[in-house]
């Protein structure tokens, strides 16, 4: 993050550097030894010295855009339920590290981009092709880019999760949940997608579970009572979420809960 914030403050002196330098209505004068004006003409588009349109202006949006897009992405798809999942998937079979965490995460971003392409090219067809056209502005763009993104997490938020929130905020019960504001229904969303991915966590320890209180009550009936169960359980853990094809059978399931 600091280097992202170096970096975004060299690029906005050299803009203000440059922005100073150039005399945008007019011309600038020669140097010694040059003849005629080096830049004439009605000016540069993007390089006024202010204006909400200036260079300095679109790379402080930019960076900031960038800056909130990990916890957009988390906040608002399906990444959370996903990366909770797969995490108690790995404490289940009592590893470790394996599959590491970049592998679970890599994981949980492609099947979040599977899932969020119908709402992305939603949002591209009401927002970005008539923002290209010059029709709207980029913040009636943005307003209705809300739009799509509020209606998938209206689907899977619990009423009571946004009746919290709501109650939180102070606000009257809308008479249509599409007139909730997004300061009630992000947090209710990710609420109801920890909570959702809690309940699919537990029920993937259950048979794991059965698995290891075998296997402690199998060591400790034949005094083996030095040798920790988990040594043998775990393969056997491994084994039998491989025979089943754990993985075909944990991403199916996961897939067909947001249908």
């Amino acid at each position: 993050m600091g280097t992202v914030t170096s970096v975004g403050t060299f690029v906005l002196v050299l803009a203000h550097g440059a922005a100073g330098r150039l005399n945008v209505p007019g011309s600038v004068a020669p140097g010694p030894g040059i003849s005629g004006p080096i830049i004439s003409g009605p000016g540069i588009p993007g390089f006024g010295a202010s204006g909400p349109g200036s260079v300095p202006w679109t790379i402080v949006v930019l960076l900031t855009v960038l800056t909130l897009l990990p916890a957009l992405l988390l906040s608002m798809t399906p990444f959370v339920r996903l990366l909770v999942v797969f995490h108690f998937l790995r404490q289940a079979l009592g590893l470790q590290s394996t599959p590491s965490n970049p592998t679970l995460i890599g994981l949980s971003l492609i099947l979040t981009y599977f899932l969020m392409q119908p709402v992305v090219e939603s949002i591209y067809n009401v927002s970005a092709i008539p923002l290209e056209a010059g029709s709207i502005t980029a913040m009636e763009a943005a307003g209705r880019a809300a739009g799509p993104l509020e209606g998938f997490m209206l689907k899977y938020a619990r009423e009571k999760d946004l009746a919290l929130f709501l109650d939180l905020a102070h606000e009257a019960r809308p008479r249509r949940p599409e007139d909730l504001p997004l300061r009630v229904v992000v947090p209710a969303y990710i609420i109801s997608e920890l909570k959702t991915g809690f309940q699919i966590g537990a029920a993937l320890f259950l048979p794991f579970l059965v698995i290891d209180l075998v296997v402690a009550a199998v060591a400790a009936s034949i005094g083996m009572l030095q040798l920790p169960p988990v040594v043998i359980s775990t393969p056997l853990k491994i084994l039998l979420f491989v025979m089943v094809d754990g993985w075909n059978l944990l991403v199916g399931s996961l897939m067909r809960s947001f249908g």
